[in-house]
């Protein structure tokens, strides 16, 4: 298990006992997203009622949450609990105040740390999320930053990417950390056999891209990678939504959340302006960090919030945490 790099204060009250492995409990951060915590509180009742065996930990202000305890039926009563917090970090504040100060994010996680639950999902500030959870769970060994991985679907089966907004920036070494979280991630939660990884660049050619491109690839051609994964080249960013040459595609944070942006774009006008087409996740998962912690987009909907949940879950029961931390601790140094 990975080591927190410092303790978090703040506790849950009253929170029922640990459960076993299979029946995971879900930190909700209520206060996450544009339209929360009404939208939260539903996606979370949609998730319950989907999964009779799901148990929630909706973390918010108390008069939301006694508000919700007092409408729920007997049967979900049973299975949700509640923690008190009123603060909430912003869109726009400094990621860094999510450690800082008592906000629902930093309770969520912190709850995850206690072990009252088992798994995080916000639809908060990706920056105070991915914050939050590198300095409670503590990062793997050697990983600089982690990476949100997001699967898409394709033509050609599911495309996992990333990093899609964890950090904006990256180096070479980071980038080599992606590719083996991703094709561990791939073989894990997607079935992939021999997972195919590319680098997203501006052309498929050898050479092709920036420096950090063309210095990532040279390394990438000789890294061993799990699920016995190969390397297989450079791919440009329509080959992503179409699929078919890769299986997971590794970039940095700020070029993955512009192109999903893109593709979630896309998919809105094909379906004439509405909604993105059920099908098109909404939800990403942290990796490289101490536990499971999911992402919604902060416009996510109800059902997006939903899938994000049961996301959570899964990842939680398949112990995928557990799995990619095993995986980077057979990293070689020098690809550290």
């Amino acid at each position: 298990m990975v080591r927190p790099n410092r303790p978090l204060s703040a506790s849950p009250t009253s929170a029922p006992p640990i459960v076993e492995i299979g029946v995971p409990r879900i930190a909700v951060d209520l206060l996450g997203g544009d339209e929360a915590p009404a939208v939260v509180v539903d996606g979370a009742l949609q998730a319950c009622s989907v999964d009779p065996d799901l148990h929630l930990l909706l973390v918010g202000p108390r008069p939301e949450t006694a508000e919700i305890m007092s409408v729920l039926d007997d049967h979900c009563r049973s299975r949700v609990s509640t923690l008190d917090v009123d603060g909430v970090a912003g869109m726009a504040d400094p990621p860094v105040l999510a450690v800082r100060r008592h906000t629902t994010v930093f309770a969520a996680v912190n709850a995850l740390v206690a072990g009252t639950a088992q798994a995080v999902v916000t639809a908060g500030a990706s920056g105070a999320a991915v914050t939050a959870a590198a300095h409670g769970l503590g990062r793997f060994p050697g990983l600089r930053r982690p990476a949100l991985a997001t699967t898409l679907p394709s033509l050609a089966g599911p495309v996992v990417l990333l990093d899609v907004g964890a950090s904006t920036d990256a180096s070479v070494s980071d980038l080599l950390w992606h590719a083996v979280l991703g094709a561990a991630y791939a073989g894990l939660v997607e079935g992939v056999d021999i997972p195919r990884v590319a680098l997203l660049s501006i052309g498929s050619e050898p050479g092709k891209g920036d420096r950090l491109r063309r210095e990532t690839g040279a390394r990438l051609g000789t890294l061993p990678l799990p699920a016995a994964g190969r390397y297989v080249g450079l791919i440009e960013g329509y080959d992503v939504a179409r699929g078919g040459p890769a299986d997971v595609v590794v970039t940095d944070g700020f070029t993955g959340n512009v192109l999903l942006k893109g593709i979630e774009g896309a998919y809105a006008l094909a379906a004439g302006g509405g909604p993105v087409p059920f099908g098109v996740p909404r939800a990403a998962a942290l990796l490289g960090v101490g536990g499971t912690v999911v992402v919604c987009h902060g416009s996510a909907t109800a059902p997006d919030l939903a899938a994000g949940i049961a996301l959570a879950a899964r990842l939680y029961r398949l112990q995928v945490s557990a799995t990619l931390a095993a995986v980077a601790r057979e990293l070689p140094v020098e690809a550290r």
